[in-house]
């Protein structure tokens, strides 16, 4: 599903080759009949926003809403696991499901980064996609309802999202993810204490924060643009790493 590759890219960091990317991007989610009239609207304002707008501010303003908030953290597994030990397992499980398919990811990525995610799902076929797209549907429901409380067009990739997967969110569970702490991007006390580590508890007592589904953290890493590089017989996803201040 080439719209998943073009939403995924709308989900990285600003760059030149982004930028110069929109017309096909704009191209291929405008021949999407299934986004819906809401989220092509907020997809239209966030593409020609990138378009046109000044590099720098669009980099500081991704910075400010994926990187140094964690509640907009793209790392799915965040908003499931946080900090429990189950995050290590569903890493392992969901990098095993990239490689059956014939995808290994670079050694320094992290297998729930939505962008990567997405970037995978459209190599599949679209039934399946949109069954593993629900998978995660409750955390892009709330993502795209944070956004859009900060009136940020971003909310229109998860919107978009949405309209594409074939499961419905579960409001009692969106409410539980939207009720976590939401610190101010400038409030950088309460930022430092939303990031504090949480204590790791080993033996019989240790309790799992979360039920499965797919863990990982990190905290203002660097998310360039996608490329696939193919490497022997299988196609590496690669996100470089270079240009990126973190």
């Amino acid at each position: 599903m080439n719209v998943l590759k073009a939403l995924s890219a709308l989900l990285t960091y600003p760059s030149r080759e982004l930028q110069e990317a929109m017309p096909e991007i704009e191209r291929i989610i405008g021949s999407c009949a299934n986004i819906s009239d809401s989220a092509r609207k907020q997809l239209r304002l966030l593409t020609q926003g990138l378009a046109s707008g000044d590099l720098y501010e669009m980099q500081e303003r991704y910075t400010d809403l994926f990187d140094r908030t964690r509640s907009l953290s793209l790392h799915i597994f965040e908003h499931i696991h946080g900090e429990s030990r189950d995050r290590g397992q569903a890493m392992v499980d969901l990098q095993n499901h990239y490689a059956e398919h014939g995808l290994e990811i670079g050694a320094s990525e992290l297998p729930d980064f939505v962008p990567l995610f997405l970037e995978f799902l459209s190599t599949l076929p679209p039934s399946e996609a949109c069954d593993l797209l629900g998978q995660p549907i409750n955390i892009i429901t709330a993502l795209g309802e944070r956004l859009a409380t900060r009136n940020s067009p971003y909310q229109g990739v998860f919107q978009a999202l949405a309209s594409l997967s074939s499961a419905i969110p579960e409001r009692e569970a969106v409410q539980e993810i939207l009720a976590r702490p939401d610190a101010d991007p400038d409030d950088l006390e309460a930022l430092d204490a939303a990031w504090e580590d949480e204590a790791v508890q080993f033996g019989p007592g240790a309790a799992s924060s979360c039920k499965d589904e797919i863990t990982a953290k990190v905290r203002a890493g660097r998310r360039p643009a996608p490329g696939v590089q193919v490497a022997s017989n299988k196609p590496v996803i690669q996100y470089s790493s270079g240009g990126r201040n973190a």
